[in-house]
């Protein structure tokens, strides 16, 4: 069935409307009796508005939804891609430091005549 399209008739805030997809027929009526409920909400908050403003209005509050929960799931990885920056760089600076200091040691340390003389 994959790729065939299927013509479904839904009915959403009194008015049927025929959906054609290549998604699972039980998925499409949920997702019309979901817009459904939330046109059924603005439209008891909001009586006797015009049925268009009652869709513009559910339209904006599922966009709402969907925008929230996307930032929900999108903070946490910032906040771990920002972690391990912070980390990452610290653990530069920290390696740096130690080449910088490692480096210095085998000069210091390294106090021979040229000529071989030990200097005694």
């Amino acid at each position: 069935m994959a790729g065939e399209y299927t013509v479904l008739k839904v009915n959403i805030f009194g008015t049927d409307y025929p959906v054609r997809g290549t998604t699972d027929p039980e998925y499409i009526l949920r997702v019309a009796r979901y817009v459904d409920r939330k046109m059924r909400e603005v439209d008891e908050a909001a009586a006797g508005r015009p049925v268009l403003k009652v869709a513009i209005l559910a339209a904006l509050n599922i966009a709402d939804e969907l925008f929230r929960e996307r930032e929900s799931k999108e903070r946490p990885i910032r906040d771990y891609e920002e972690r391990v920056q912070r980390l990452s760089e610290e653990l530069a600076a920290v390696l740096g430091e130690q080449s910088v200091a490692t480096s210095g040691e085998h000069t210091s340390t390294d106090r021979r005549d040229p000529s071989g003389d030990c200097g005694t």
